[in-house]
């Protein structure tokens, strides 16, 4: 089903992302985690793609075992960096023959190993070409992402929020946001794009802190702020996993509340292919979400 017909239908609701296991036995066990996740009823779960289609097989052999084992709507996640309308137009089909109708359109990283690569000099330089390539097909719903404290490559907020808009001038129904761990960087963000006239469901990408060690090696690269709150709360626990995660879900789930009594509807969740750590979010905001 096209998520932009659920958006329709639902006025608040929950995603997951999952990410391609590279064994057999990994793929069993993210079986395992999207059926308990969804008996939260989920709008949808996507399924990540490697920058130059580097988990191309691994992420389409997922998004098939999904369908096949649960009822979730999917939704690929799909690179195009380094890539030709060739090789796009075969997995689009090969997409559109197993019933697999979102795309979340994207440019993707430059490969690490080749330090001058140029993006411009591909079929396709940026995300907007992907999502007008995809538009052509008029059969998949597309979503793009979107950078609450600006993406790192931007040469400012504005400019980020101009290409933000023709993504979705383009074509896009819907949005996903990098993630952020100072809800006021995405609150701000919906309050810049609504002035700039996008008015699309814009979804808050939510990744639960339980190793502040790696949330940092992680936010460097994406420029995401680490609160002051979440460093106090953590810096004195890296030592004590199971005592970082349980703080790590209640600021998840303070968090969320912070949003959701601000009038957003919708959360996504980065789940890194586990149901513990959402399940409770969940479930500690179940009276918010119903």
């Amino acid at each position: 089903m096209k998520i932009s017909e659920i958006f329709k239908k639902r006025d608040k609701g929950i995603s997951f992302e999952f990410f391609p296991p590279k064994t057999e036995e990994g793929k069993k066990q993210l079986l395992t985690v999207a059926k308990e996740l969804s008996t939260f009823d989920p709008m949808y779960a996507s399924v990540t793609y490697g920058a130059g289609g580097t988990t191309q097989e691994r992420t389409r052999d997922v998004l098939y075992m999904l369908k096949e084992e649960t009822g979730l709507t999917l939704m690929s996640h799909l690179t195009c960096i380094g890539a030709t309308a060739e090789s796009m137009d075969s997995l689009l089909n090969d997409y559109k023959e197993h019933g697999i109708d979102n795309i979340l359109a994207l440019r993707g990283d430059p490969p690490p190993d080749v330090p001058d690569f140029d993006p411009t000099k591909g079929e396709f330089s940026y995300a907007v070409d992907l999502v007008k390539f995809i538009k052509k097909y008029d059969y998949f719903s597309i979503s793009v992402a979107v950078y609450p404290e600006v993406h790192q490559e931007a040469t400012s907020a504005e400019a980020d929020l101009e290409y933000a808009k023709q993504k979705i001038d383009a074509g896009a129904d819907f949005g996903i946001s990098q993630m952020f761990f100072d809800s006021r960087y995405f609150l701000d963000f919906l309050d810049r794009a609504y002035k700039k006239g996008i008015n699309i469901p814009i979804l808050p990408g939510i990744m639960p802190i339980t190793d502040l060690n790696k949330i940092r090696k992680f936010a460097s690269f994406c420029k995401a702020t680490i609160p002051k709150e979440v460093e106090d709360r953590m810096s004195g626990i890296l030592d004590k996993p199971d005592e970082m995660q349980r703080v790590g879900i209640d600021l998840a789930v303070q968090q969320c509340e912070d949003l959701l009594d601000n009038g957003v509807k919708y959360l996504h969740f980065y789940t890194m292919n586990k149901s513990e750590v959402v399940s409770e979010i969940i479930g500690a905001l179940k009276n918010k979400l119903n």
